[in-house]
Order: C-alpha cells, then sequence, then structure tokens
C-alpha cells in the first residue's frame, strides 16, 4: 500500500519546519503530539517560553498559500490543544506563544518561513500573563 502524496507532501513540511526551527536555535520538546482529537505539529521552548508550532504545507501549484489555512476555527483548536498540552504537564507557569512555519513544496524543493506570535488571542485580564493564557 502507497502512502498518499498529500501525507508526503506534510510530513515533507513538518520535517523542514522542524530542521529550521532547529536551525533557529528552539528546542524541540515533541513532535505531533494528540490527546483525543487535539493535536499540536510541534511544541519547542525558546529560553522560558513555551511555544506552540503550527505548520501549514501546501505545493507551490496548490489554490491556497500555507497562511491561509490558519483560520479562526483553527486558531481556537490550537488554543484548546496548547490548554490541554499545559494542564497534562503542569506547565501553567510557563509563557507561551503561538508561531506558524510555512511550507511551500515545489518537486524536490521545500521552503519554510517561521512566523512567531502568528496569532495573538484575546488580551487576559492583567499584564502578567501571555494574552491567551486563561489564568
Amino acid at each position: 500500500m502507497t502512502t498518499a502524496q498529500h501525507l508526503l507532501t506534510g510530513r515533507a513540511g513538518e520535517d523542514a519546519a522542524a530542521a529550521l526551527l532547529q536551525s533557529k536555535g528552539l528546542i524541540l520538546l515533541v513532535r505531533n503530539w494528540r490527546q483525543g482529537s487535539l493535536e499540536l505539529d510541534i511544541v519547542a521552548e525558546e529560553g522560558d517560553t513555551l511555544i506552540f508550532v503550527e505548520v501549514k504545507t501546501r505545493a507551490a501549484d496548490g489554490l491556497q498559500r500555507p497562511h491561509e489555512a490558519l483560520t479562526a476555527a483553527k486558531r481556537s483548536l490550537l488554543t484548546r490543544a496548547a490548554t490541554r498540552y499545559l494542564m497534562e504537564h503542569n506547565l501553567w507557569h510557563r509563557p507561551c506563544r503561538f508561531d506558524l512555519v510555512s511550507v511551500v513544496v515545489r518537486g524536490r524543493e521545500t521552503v519554510a518561513e517561521h512566523i512567531p506570535n502568528a496569532f495573538d488571542l484575546t488580551p487576559a485580564l492583567d499584564r502578567r500573563h501571555a494574552a491567551w493564557q486563561p489564568w
């Protein structure tokens, strides 16, 4: 049985994203974390900041650019997944952010772009916490 092309493209994109993040000095903690229907592509850290990285990969001749796939619904799912990850690992005290790695694949060429702080959520009630963290 062969693997579908879109799965191969996605895997190549995640590999390129991981290599790019590591080249920038980020420490990768986990790839493809899942709990139930929630998932995080990459969880990394930079200093004391936890980084939840969404990887969006598209073929160069596709109809949609990778960053266009980071919809409001997807951001909501990422927030829920990050909250679950923080609960599971008792990491509520850590500052966090959401990054995007946009990957475009053209034949054998893969171009990845890292976008730190790809989105913000509703501001917290006070300034001691990351904008999206509910505590």
